[in-house]
């Protein structure tokens, strides 16, 4: 069977455990030499196939890449660029297709969330039409956890873990000083339009008083006469008030609480800060002394204390989508799919694209308790398997050890191009 190249590249935010997955694929595609020759990887994801600059997976040892699996980042460079549509944009699709022509790159393997999956079959449609033979295979990720289809988001049980033990480890700060100091911590984590790493937080409490006496979901409209007497009774009967909200929370109008006014490269709008919007409510409203902290990066960088369930399940959605690309399944995701929740067990099926691309996840209204402040018992069992689990990195002099790599590039064969 005559050999061809691969081409991986890494897409959007990245997580803890995206680097499990690029190991995944390059250790299924090293398995496979007789059928793929060299990987490459694009450098700052698919900015690096449209430049040309690509980077020559070959040259790394075997122990190099298995670092990868505890190392967070993006080893290979991401980015937040998307490809429009075909038709207003045909020649950097066609510019794909060149560079890989160039390089004998047949098979695509693209890490990302939603808009990835949009431009993985999109990419996928073109090097049909234009009769080039290319397998392209979205590699999910996201700690969003809106992915369709699959049970849940590689990235997403990493997150969930970091989110309910900053919760659990704070509210015994604001616990311990209540009496003559601080009465309400508010957390603001990231969920642009759904509310899945806010419902971890709930889980480091469950019985009666325990925090967090408050969760804001972007699924629930934000009522905040509501909200301020939650908190104001909370505080009043224990003491004090921990509060987790998601960066989407937002108004019946669907504006957000911390709307900056500006939007990003995807065209969704830069929030610019729930928990002190939130926070200046409370000391407006209730007059009550307050801290607040926004988790971002260290939530999605938190290798540390990845979930090991998560980790798994990113390397197994890359080595899947190898084997998938093989069987000449073209255009679909592995998708992770649950068969019990006590005991917790899961297999690897796949998604054709069409049914993911362009499609979110929110949080079911079942998930969700009936005062919109909390989670239910169902959402619970559906999260608590996804943050079991510990693979700490390597330490060396009391701090994590991480992938080394070479990252070197490949001679281009092209004449340059301009994005």
């Amino acid at each position: 069977m005559a050999q061809h190249n691969a081409f991986y590249a890494q897409s959007g935010g990245v997580t803890a455990v995206i680097n499990a997955s690029a190991c995944g694929v390059i250790e299924a595609c090293r398995r496979e030499s007789d059928r793929i020759g060299k990987v490459y990887a694009g450098h700052n994801g698919i900015i690096g196939a449209l430049t040309e600059d690509l980077i020559d997976v070959s040259q790394e040892s075997d122990a190099a890449i298995a670092a990868l699996r505890h190392t967070p980042g993006g080893a290979f460079g991401s980015c937040r660029y998307k490809l429009k549509d075909i038709e207003t944009h045909r020649t950097q699709y066609e510019r794909l297709i060149e560079v890989f022509k160039a390089h004998d790159i047949r098979y695509f393997f693209y890490n990302g969330g939603g808009d990835s999956a949009d431009t993985c079959l999109k990419v996928s449609q073109l090097s049909e039409k234009l009769g080039y033979p290319l397998t392209a295979i979205h590699v999910p990720k996201t700690i969003d956890n809106d992915l369709p289809i699959t049970d849940n988001s590689p990235g997403f049980g990493s997150v969930a873990k970091y989110i309910a033990t900053s919760t659990l480890e704070a509210s015994l700060d604001i616990a311990s000083m209540c009496a003559t100091s601080t009465k309400v911590f508010v957390l603001e984590v990231m969920g642009r339009h759904a509310g899945w790493i806010a419902a971890a937080g709930a889980l480091a409490g469950q019985g009666e008083g325990e925090p967090p006496h408050l969760v804001i979901f972007p699924e629930v409209d934000f009522d905040r006469a509501a909200v301020m007497a939650r908190i104001d009774e909370a505080v009043k009967k224990y003491g004090y008030c921990v509060i987790v909200v998601s960066e989407g929370a937002r108004y019946p109008d669907g504006t957000f609480l911390a709307d900056s006014g500006n939007t990003d490269v995807f065209g969704h709008r830069q929030l610019g800060g729930v928990a002190p919007t939130l926070a200046g409510m409370v000391k407006q409203d209730l007059g009550y002394k307050y801290h607040w902290a926004v988790a971002d990066y260290l939530q999605r960088a938190a290798r540390h204390l990845a979930s090991k369930t998560d980790l798994e399940q990113s390397y197994a959605v890359g080595k899947k989508a190898v084997e998938l690309a093989l069987e000449g399944k073209n255009a679909m995701m592995p998708t992770i799919k649950r068969i019990s929740d006590s005991p917790y067990e899961w297999r690897i099926d796949a998604a054709p694209l069409a049914e993911v691309a362009n499609r979110e996840k929110f949080m079911p209204r079942d998930f969700i308790r009936e005062d919109g402040f909390g989670i239910t018992p169902a959402c619970r069992r559906y999260l608590q398997p996804l943050i079991e689990g510990e693979e700490f990195p390597p330490f060396k002099d009391g701090l994590p050890q991480v992938a080394k790599l070479k990252l070197a590039k490949v001679e281009r064969k092209l004449p340059e191009f301009k994005l």
